[in-house]
């Protein structure tokens, strides 16, 4: 073994044992004790994951979510709260050092709007991502998140994908301007969301190669994968150089990691291995609720970030 892995693998190894021993006591107290124990991957909880535990207050989160050892957060309303309070989002996570995972640019799962070719979609999708840059400015975020909606059974599927890759290319001149990447999400059909357009990987994918542009990438989200196409390792492999974050949650109930069938130890493995540095977003609920549950989300974490390095 290289003498820096070695290193790296005995500090990790203490570090996680502190972690696991911290939460744990946690737990059986009742308390939340702080936690400077780093996790490998920037697992991104959701400001409002820890209520019970935090309370409402975004930054009373961030600072929570730190103390438990992770280095990113993520709010898909971010694009929605009052100016000042994405501004004070921004600094305390400069101040801490922690990334901002994809909020939301554009999202709407009941309506036909990018599959189509129509100059009042073009404008709305225009003012969004205008908007999208000025969150960005203010909260120092690098990755916002666009769906193309519903897709047009009266319209051939060809044309459809045509109409959409020429909208995200509309989108991605205006973010690229500020090199703010969007990600594109392909959602599952079969249980939460029927009559979406955009739904596999390799569907995502061949629309970033045609946009070709480098604000243009997919978020790779393992719960609706997981229902939709399966095989998570192999097609992110596929799509590796066109993925700008990852969503989490366990299938099926979408709950915390090791609550359902998908192995996230190995796959958060692989992640580390191939080297990437962006966020990971717990975008998913808990199986319990209170400080119980928050106590029992945490060591989740701790137990599939517990790979060998």
């Amino acid at each position: 073994m290289k003498r820096r892995n070695f290193i790296r693998n005995t500090a990790a190894s203490g570090i996680a044992m502190a972690g696991l021993g911290s939460v744990v006591g946690a737990a059986a107290s009742e308390t939340v004790a702080s936690n400077s124990a780093q996790f490998k991957l920037k697992y991104a909880p959701g400001l409002g994951t820890f209520r019970a535990s935090a309370g409402d207050d975004p930054i009373d989160n961030i600072k929570f979510i730190a103390d438990q050892g992770f280095t990113a957060v993520f709010d898909n309303g971010l694009a929605w709260r009052d100016p000042g309070m994405q501004e004070k989002i921004g600094n305390e996570l400069a101040r801490l050092g922690m990334d901002l995972g994809p909020f939301i640019v554009y999202a709407d799962h009941g309506k036909k709007y990018m599959v189509t070719n129509d100059q009042e979609v073009k404008d709305l999708l225009k003012k969004k991502t205008t908007e999208a840059l000025e969150v960005q400015k203010r909260t120092g975020a690098k990755t916002g998140l666009i769906t193309p909606g519903l897709y047009d059974e009266r319209m051939d599927w060809d044309y459809q994908t045509i109409n959409v890759i020429e909208n995200m290319r509309l989108c991605c001149d205006i973010a690229g301007k500020t090199g703010l990447e969007l990600v594109m999400e392909p959602l599952n059909h079969q249980v939460d969301h029927p009559g979406l357009f955009l739904t596999k990987m390799s569907q995502s994918k061949m629309i970033c190669v045609a946009v070709n542009h480098p604000s243009c990438k997919i978020v790779d989200d393992f719960y609706h994968q997981q229902i939709t196409e399966g095989n998570l390792i192999m097609n992110m492999d596929l799509c590796w150089d066109y993925i700008g974050a990852f969503h989490i949650g366990d299938n099926p109930g979408r709950n915390e990691p090791t609550t359902g069938e998908i192995n996230y130890k190995n796959i958060f493995k692989h992640i580390y291995d191939k080297g990437y540095d962006g966020t990971l977003c717990c975008e998913h609920g808990k199986s319990k609720g209170g400080k119980e549950g928050d106590m029992a989300l945490i060591q989740a974490y701790r137990e599939v970030d517990s790979f060998e390095i």
